[in-house]
């Protein structure tokens, strides 16, 4: 497309939007020329394809014709709107709103942190854009690992990816400190895994890191982490169970599962009958690790876990979807009031 045909394109929609005379006439215009597939983002898409001393001219255009699209459709630029009465008529009676409440995600986070607080754990934080070495090589991912593939993991360059995990900001604490390091690290987290109700491309993650030079133990995380279900789930929760399993970065490796808070062990649908719920992976930190980070293996000693904060909540407060935390239902957030 050349910008004499750009500029007729842009002429044509704004002749187009002053002769539409409802909302659907508006509606089906916006779609043609906004939507996910209309022809402005097709004509920005294509920019890639431009010589490069004409995308600056394009640009200019596009930007224009998108600001008098959307100016006009919402009735303020230069197409006239139907005439709606007055902005505000101060004869109606008042419209009160409910308090807002903190979303459970937030919810999760915040007590988590202030129940690791109570254990001498501080709360570390990262980018969100991480480079391959601190989200995969230091924590001992193999080359060939499944996680490295664009399938995956959203990649922006050849070495920095939007963060898989909030791993890599115990990678930047040890790296920057000398041991004793205990700190937790929530954040956000991305990963091409949209499969279901209970997987998100977004989601949250809570890690933690202990790193001492006395000895350390899975006695000292199996505490660690019954105090935090405990303290989390309630009373009803007061065990955890450990299962062998393998991660790259810790060794030996287990999944943690929490007694079930709403049975108390007994079975029921919230734990498919078995009394227990899957809720995170941990284990001794494998030493190649503290090599990585420049620790000497055979003078540290320390543990590691993390868990999803949308299953979290998901678990406490009975969420069927892992949607609903996204979509922004007031029937469903007023709940959480």
């Amino acid at each position: 497309m050349t910008l004499e045909e750009l500029q007729a394109k842009h002429e044509e929609s704004l002749k187009e939007l002053a002769a539409a005379t409802d909302d659907a006439a508006r509606e089906q215009l916006r779609i043609k020329y906004l939507g996910r597939n209309g022809l402005l983002p097709a004509i920005v898409k294509g920019f890639k394809d431009l010589p490069k001393e004409d995308r600056p001219a394009f640009g200019k255009i596009t930007g224009q014709w998108r600001q008098e699209l959307e100016s006009a459709l919402a009735g303020t630029g230069g197409v006239a709107a139907a005439p709606k009465g007055p902005a505000f008529d101060p004869s109606l009676p008042g419209r009160w709103t409910r308090p807002g409440a903190k979303s459970p995600i937030s919810r999760v986070m915040e007590e988590t942190a202030a129940i690791f607080a109570r254990l001498g754990f501080s709360v570390e934080d990262g980018p969100d854009i991480e480079n391959k070495f601190n989200n995969f090589t230091a924590l001992n991912t193999p080359a060939h690992h499944p996680s490295m593939d664009p399938s995956d993991t959203l990649w922006l360059t050849d070495d920095l990816l939007l963060r898989t995990q909030t791993s890599p900001v115990q990678i930047r604490t040890m790296t920057a400190n000398k041991p004793p390091v205990r700190i937790i690290t929530p954040g956000r987290t991305y990963r091409r895994d949209t499969t279901d109700a209970t997987h998100s491309a977004n989601f949250h993650q809570i890690e933690g890191l202990y790193v001492d030079i006395k000895p350390v133990s899975l006695a000292d995380l199996k505490s660690t982490l019954t105090y935090y279900a405990h303290e989390m789930m309630g009373p009803r929760c007061k065990a955890i169970r450990f299962r062998p399993h393998f991660f790259p970065f810790t060794e030996p490796s287990v999944e943690v599962d929490f007694q079930c808070h709403v049975c108390g062990g007994k079975g029921c649908r919230v734990c498919k009958q078995s009394g227990w719920i899957e809720v995170a992976g941990a284990g001794l930190v494998d030493p190649r690790v503290y090599r990585f980070v420049g620790y000497d293996p055979e003078k540290v000693w320390g543990f590691a876990f993390g868990m999803g904060v949308e299953r979290i909540a998901m678990i406490k407060y009975g969420i069927p979807d892992i949607r609903w935390l996204y979509e922004n239902d007031v029937s469903f957030l007023n709940q959480m009031a």
